[in-house]
């Protein structure tokens, strides 16, 4: 199997840990806490997948969500990996919104069931 990276941001919690899931499918993580410290690891690393969480907040001057800075920065790496977002969803409507801009692989609601993440994973070799 190829040696491939998974780039976990969890800001929030308050689901299970997936990354037995995550290891058990053949990929190295690397868990962040925040959108800084994601993107500094990306400036080395460029991994198959990305999993994050998504919420909008009024507060943001500059953009919709937490994830357009995290896209951006895939985008301006040309980093091919495929995002799969965690959402609640009266969030919906903004997400829609962030897809108008960038490529989303899939979109998981809460509560998290691990079958759905393990399906949006494999379905990630599948494209």
């Amino acid at each position: 199997m190829e040696d491939r990276e998974l780039l976990a941001l969890v800001e929030l919690g308050g689901y299970p840990n997936f990354i037995p899931l995550y290891q058990r499918l053949g990929y190295r993580v690397e868990m962040v806490n925040s959108v800084r410290k994601a993107q500094a690891w990306l400036k080395a690393h460029r991994p198959s997948v990305v999993v994050a969480e998504f919420y909008a907040d009024p507060q943001f001057r500059d953009r919709i969500s937490n994830l357009e800075s995290l896209l951006a920065t895939l985008q301006r790496y040309s980093i091919e990996a495929k995002v799969i977002v965690f959402i609640d969803t009266p969030y919906l409507d903004h997400l829609e919104k962030v897809k108008t801009r960038y490529e989303i692989h899939s979109v998981l609601t809460y509560p998290i069931k691990e079958t759905d993440l393990n399906n949006s994973l494999e379905a990630v070799g599948e494209t």
